[in-house]
Parts: C-alpha cells; structure tokens; sequence
C-alpha cells in the first residue's frame, strides 16, 4: 500500500477535513480545518472532492517522503515548500515519486497550511469524519498530533497524467492589518453602546495564547451592563464570547459546543479563512453586516469554489 513516512512533524500537524457534525448534543466538537477555505483549494487542485482529509500544519511545516507516485497540492500559508530542496509551486497540483522527500519551512505569510494528496488518506473515519479530536483522542491519525516516524496510508497510487495539471494564482494575501465582518449578537444587548462602540472601532490584536479552541484577542475592554455570565448555550463558530477579562476570545474548530459567557457577535463564514490565518501580532477591527450580506458573501464564496471545480475538472 502506497504511503507517507513523517521524518518531523512541526509543533501542531494534524489530519483534519470538514469537520465532525451531529454530535454537538452529546459533547463533541466538530474540530475540522481551522482554514476551511484553503482546505478546499488544496483538494479540488488534486481532483478530490473538496471536504476530504488534508494535513494541517500550524506555523512550522512537515518533513516527509514518499514511498511512491503521487499528486499533492499546498495551499495557506507560505511555509516554503520544497522537494528534493527544490523550490515548488504553492496553489498547484505538483507530482512526487518514489523517494522523493517534501520539506516545509516556517510560514513567511499566514498561520497554517493545507497538504492534499490525490485519493486522499486511507483513514477510517470516526463518527463520519477524518478530523483529529486532539481532547477526546480520536479521529485524524490515531487521534493525535502527527509525529516523526508516522505511516499514513494512502488510497491511490496516481500519476499527473490521470488528473491533469492544474494550479491558480493565490488568492489569500495575509496583512497584519485585516478588517474582520461580524453579525452583532446574539447577547449583544448585555454590552452598553459604549461597549458595542469599542468593539466596532477599536484594533485588536491576535493574542499568544490563541489556539485551534479561540483566537484570544488583546486591546480595549467591552463595557457590559450587568456582567457577562449566561445561562450556557450553544457555540457556532467564529462566535464571539466576551468573557469576565473584557477581551474577546473568537471560538473556532475545536471550541467547547457550550458556554456562559455573553456573544457580542459572530465572524460570518467568509471571514472565518481570515481568522484562521492570522497569526499572534496581528491586529483586528471587526465590522458589521447584515445577515443578508453575509449570506451573500457565502453564497460568493462557494461558487467560486464550484466554479473552480469545473474549470480543473473540464480543463478550461
């Protein structure tokens, strides 16, 4: 069976596709690609169907070789991809053979990156999904982080030819500036118009201590009314929960399904790729839209998405 041999595995590398759905009654997280957006790329540019299983890496990138033929793509953040200390193409399907070994560097741009193989993992799914559940220990590969040493099977033994080539010019430019659109709410009224004031005009900033469970954001407190505490609800992500400190904290993949602290408002889905690739330092200012316009932008997204499917598919 064809595979891949993990030689190091940067600090956080994880098997993740689109997530994990259904099981938020009972405790689980959906966890999935923190940068859905790119994950999607990175498998329609190796003729998968776009949800499949990627790697994930975070910050720093993988080494690993190849014990046969196959077709990758790497798309987010730029971490320098290389074969056999060649530079390659990131947003382009690129062929690995036997031998071959792709080395991956610290991201130059952005904060995660997104390795697809045509075929995908030969990985069993866990209650319908390959994403890794790093708390609950399970999913993705053997339910943790990759590590030196790791054997991921692979499903195909493909060569260029069968899919064709296929590439596109980046579309995800990171800033260390990024304005960020929000839907106000659901618990927006326990903020004062002062508090709502802030925290549409004030700059944030991407905190250290943010992970794939919350981006913590360091800058101006959110003025409440009466205090931030709720009865626990429900959590989607990109909500974003102002917690005693004042600070917002925007919960991603693997966020808790429940919490108790007031939601001033939640990242449209658009917007999430964004948040997902901003690295510690980089400062935010939210916006807000209606729920009209961020379904538009949505909709936006995903036909450009299924267009770019056609085109790599057709060859046009």
């Amino acid at each position: 069976m064809a595979k891949i041999t993990v030689i190091s595995s940067g600090p956080l590398s994880t098997i993740q596709d689109e997530g994990r759905f259904g099981y938020m009654n009972t405790g689980f997280s959906p966890n999935g690609a923190m940068d859905s957006y790119s994950m999607r790329l990175a498998n329609i540019l190796v003729g998968n169907a776009p949800g499949n299983g990627v790697i994930e890496m975070t910050m720093i990138g993988m080494t690993m070789s190849f014990d046969s033929t196959a077709v990758i793509a790497l798309t987010g953040a730029d971490m320098q991809p290389e074969i056999n200390g060649k530079l390659i193409k990131m947003y382009a399907a690129c062929e690995v053979h036997k031998g071959d070994t792709l080395s991956l560097k610290a991201a130059v741009s952005g904060m995660r990156t997104y390795f697809a193989v045509a075929g995908g993992f030969d990985l069993s799914p866990v209650m319908g999904s390959m994403s890794t559940n790093l708390k609950c220990k399970l999913g993705g590969f053997c339910g943790r982080k990759l590590r030196a040493g790791d054997e991921l099977p692979l499903r195909w033994d493909i060569s260029l030819k069968i899919i064709g080539e296929r590439g596109m010019i980046p579309e995800n430019t990171y800033r260390s500036l990024v304005t960020v659109r929000v839907i106000t709410g659901p618990q927006d009224d326990y903020f004062t118009v002062g508090g709502m004031k802030t925290f549409l005009t004030s700059e944030y900033t991407v905190s250290e201590k943010s992970a794939r469970m919350g981006i913590r954001l360091d800058g101006d407190k959110i003025e409440n009314k009466n205090g931030v505490d709720i009865i626990s609800d429900g959590i989607a992500t990109g909500a974003v929960q102002i917690p005693a400190s004042g600070t917002p904290i925007i919960m991603m993949a693997d966020r808790q399904t429940t919490g108790g602290y007031a939601k001033i408002a939640n990242v449209i889905s658009a917007d999430l790729k964004i948040i997902a690739q901003a690295r510690p330092g980089t400062k935010i200012r939210f916006q807000a839209v209606s729920e009209k316009e961020a379904v538009r932008l949505k909709n936006k997204e995903d036909s450009k998405l299924k267009a770019l499917q056609y085109r790599m598919l057709y060859a046009i």
